[in-house]
């Protein structure tokens, strides 16, 4: 017979490797009994008979090759080595329950991570209202946050560094990206308190010919700045751009401070602020469309549990109705809503 028929011989009748023989109910099995301290009691709280029970052990034991019980001894006794391995076995098994526990958990989108890209403005809506309802549903989805431009949206999706996002004005057509217009809120106008034009109850579009402004980049697209200077250039009305600036807060101060008027959207001067007076144009010609996008492919089940509350983003945030307890998911609170 030649050396390789030897070795495949010889193979067959070796025995496998040991932890090809583990299984987790041989852990468990051996927990129950070094718990009890009786294989009776063990067998019972297994739900298995002894025999069957008392022949795992002693089959372990040989794998190990190492006694881990002292059956000579009443009660039961575990050798030293027993001692150890069920300290090992233990932290095992809790372990694989805890591992079992979080991915049941990301399958059912209660646990997790959902990470947000929106544009600063956004916060002065009903955003907050409705982030407070989905933490309340799933208290342990973790959220994250990064202020964006709008431009900045659609890359951010595509390369996966944030889930969903809410952007002004909407993003550009994408084939992998789904995009769902939400508000298209009216602009005004905020004035430094002590500027000639504060006294009016409100403006026409030609009173902002010629007037200082602070105004967010107009570049990249698409951008708020763009949409504003796109309606007003054909109506030959001029805006003299004295600071560019990304902050919306920032471009409040400057204001504040006199450098300049500056547009926001309603909501956000919806909120008194001293030193600025905000004023609605006539016939509320200026809007700041707000829309939320997001991959339809994307596998992540906390995202798909916070689609349903998007709609409660066009209500009063005062009418949002809050869940009684985690139970309500988000889509039964839209539809109470």
């Amino acid at each position: 017979m030649s050396d390789s028929n030897l070795h495949r011989l010889a193979s067959q009748f070796s025995p496998r490797p040991m932890e090809n023989r583990l299984e987790l109910r041989h852990l468990r099995y051996f927990k129950a009994v070094a718990e009890e301290l009786s294989f009776t009691r063990a067998a019972q709280k297994l739900h298995m008979a002894q025999p069957p029970l008392s022949q795992q052990i002693k089959q372990l034991e040989e794998d190990l090759g190492a006694l881990l019980f002292e059956r000579q001894s009443r009660p039961l006794r575990l050798t030293e080595a027993g001692g150890q391995f069920l300290l090992k076995v233990r932290a095992i098994l809790d372990a694989v329950q805890s591992s079992v526990r979080e991915i049941r958990g990301l399958a059912e989108g209660h646990t997790g991570r959902l990470s947000i890209g929106f544009a600063g403005s956004v916060m002065y809506n009903r955003l907050p209202e409705v982030l407070g309802l989905f933490q309340q549903c799933y208290p342990e989805v973790e959220l994250s946050f990064k202020e964006l431009l709008a431009a900045d949206i659609a890359p951010a999706l595509l390369e996966h560094h944030i889930d969903m996002g809410f952007a002004r004005p909407p993003i550009d057509d994408d084939p992998a990206i789904e995009q769902r217009l939400l508000l298209k809120e009216p602009l005004v106008v905020a004035l430094p308190a002590r500027h000639r034009l504060a006294g009016r109850k409100h403006l026409e579009l030609k009173d902002l010919d010629n007037e200082k402004t602070v105004l967010y980049p107009r570049y990249p697209l698409p951008s708020l700045t763009d949409r504003i200077l796109s309606h007003l250039e054909p109506l030959g009305i001029k805006l003299r751009i004295v600071q560019q600036i990304e902050n919306l807060q920032a471009a409040l101060g400057l204001t504040r401070a006199g450098v300049g008027l500056t547009f926001v959207p309603q909501s956000v001067g919806a909120e008194q602020r001293q030193g600025i007076v905000f004023l609605r144009i006539r016939g509320n010609p200026l809007h700041s469309p707000l829309s939320a996008a997001w991959l339809p492919a994307s596998n992540s089940v906390a995202l798909r549990n916070f689609l349903p509350l998007l709609g409660l983003l066009g209500e009063d945030p005062q009418a949002l109705p809050a869940p009684g307890n985690r139970d309500n998911g988000p889509g039964d609170i839209a539809r109470r809503g």
